[in-house]
């Protein structure tokens, strides 16, 4: 498979047209079954025909059972300057529940050795909105978060997919989804005590000290262009999107023959728009307007402004500097709140 992702980078060198890359990302799999000469590998193809900052931001994902002192010396030797670990929780009853593979003392132990090692920049992924959590509970796994003074923290609320064991012990009536109200209270309590911890709420599931927001999911919600390489791998060029293969055996196959193994999808003016809408809504800095009517040609003040005022009056948004911005009580409905101004082709 390494030999199929170097391929892949060779084959999409010019996918970002020689952009300079600020942040190169290990993730969205299992990063950790690499070992060192594999990670080699793989940033030499990197180096070999991208433009890699040499201030880039590279970043590898990992849960708190892959993580040892000697993995950590190998990865940070080896180029990566930032981690971001799921821990989840540290509850052992909730871990058990949402059937991860680290317990909780591995969670606390691989904490300690990322403190004890070269790395600096940190993300901590927390989950809530557990059906057979209590506030009580996630109280306790925020103070400890916080005590360990982590860079950069992600949380997300549980969602239940189809197709997956959670979803099927909801279809069988084994499971039901936390309220609404429930995820609200401690989504709300999240934010006001990570605001007091001195974290800024950048986006709505993102939090960082000064100085440490994520720049590679900052790309995402600013629409810069970003190539994903490997299976299931998402790329982005401005003009379009590109969608790899899933499945590995088709993946490999397409390489072997030096074909690119992705579907591409050209992005509608619509298209462009309801993007924009969709990210830029979800940050602190929010949508901005003009940018909108200039780069776009779009006037969302003129074409929303019932649906905006209605907003206003209901404490969900506010108007400043040209930007469009969800209050906390608006970011809670994010995604919602875009979908409503999307324009359809």
């Amino acid at each position: 498979m390494v030999e199929a992702i170097c391929k892949e980078i060779e084959l999409q060198h010019q996918y970002l047209k020689g952009e300079l890359v600020e942040s190169v990302y290990f993730g969205g799999g299992t990063p950790s079954v690499l070992n060192e000469d594999q990670l080699k590998s793989i940033f030499t193809a990197l180096h070999k025909d991208h433009r890699i900052s040499s201030d880039a931001e590279i970043t590898f994902e990992a849960n708190p059972d892959d993580i040892t002192p000697t993995k950590l010396e190998m990865l940070f030797q080896n180029g990566i300057n930032r981690l971001s670990v799921g821990i989840q929780s540290f509850d052992e009853d909730i871990l058990k529940w949402m059937n991860r593979a680290h317990n909780s003392k591995e969670a606390f132990q691989c904490l300690e050795w990322i403190k004890e090692s070269e790395f600096s920049n940190f993300s901590l992924d927390l989950i809530y909105g557990i059906p057979i959590s209590r506030h009580e509970t996630w109280e306790k796994d925020l103070k400890t978060l916080v005590d360990f003074q982590p860079p950069h923290i992600s949380s997300y609320c549980l969602t239940i997919e189809p197709n997956t064991v959670f979803g099927r012990w909801q279809q069988k009536g084994k499971l039901n989804e936390a309220s609404e109200d429930y995820a609200s209270e401690q989504f709300y309590h999240l934010a006001e005590y990570l605001r007091k911890a001195k974290y800024e709420h950048y986006e709505v599931s993102n939090f960082a000290k000064n100085g440490f927001h994520s720049k590679h999911n900052s790309s995402y919600w600013q629409q810069k262009p970003y190539l994903g390489i490997g299976p299931s791998a998402h790329s982005y060029n401005g003009k379009n999107r590109q969608f790899n293969v899933s499945n590995n055996a088709q993946y490999l196959k397409a390489l072997q023959k030096n074909e690119i193994p992705a579907e591409m999808d050209i992005l509608t003016a619509e298209d462009r728009i309801n993007e924009y809408l969709m990210t830029s809504l979800r940050t602190s800095v929010g949508c901005n307007f003009l940018y909108l009517k200039d780069e776009l040609g779009y006037d969302l003040i003129k074409n929303a402004k019932p649906q905006i005022e209605q907003w206003k009056s209901s404490g969900l948004c506010i108007l400043e500097n040209h930007h469009l911005k969800l209050t906390l009580k608006g970011r809670l409905l994010a995604d919602k709140l875009a979908s409503d101004l999307f324009l359809v082709d």
